[in-house]
């Protein structure tokens, strides 16, 4: 489904619809071993979820974690170098 009305650019017949718009939906396959397979099911009955929302919400648990770790690393680097001196006096 596409969003074309939110932009002003936008005319029928362009040739180049496909540009605009926001796709709300993404449909995809999983492919699974019969092993995660059943761990999946298993996830989502104890959590009275669908096995789609277990899926769905484990890879935005993904993204997110992966997001924090990059700011922690990055700002403990900046820490260590800005208060160098002072890690190494604490240190002793």
């Amino acid at each position: 489904m596409y969003q074309t009305d939110r932009n002003p650019t936008f005319r029928r017949g362009d040739t180049k619809w496909y540009r605009f718009g926001i796709i709300y939906h993404m449909a995809m396959t999983l492919r699974l071993t019969d092993e995660e397979a059943d761990l999946l099911r298993q996830q989502a009955e104890r959590e009275h979820r669908s096995m789609q929302e277990v899926v769905r919400l484990a890879i935005l648990d993904r993204v997110k974690r992966d997001g924090r770790s990059k700011w922690i690393a990055t700002n403990t680097a900046r820490i260590m170098e800005e208060d160098a001196e002072l890690l190494k006096r604490l240190a002793q």
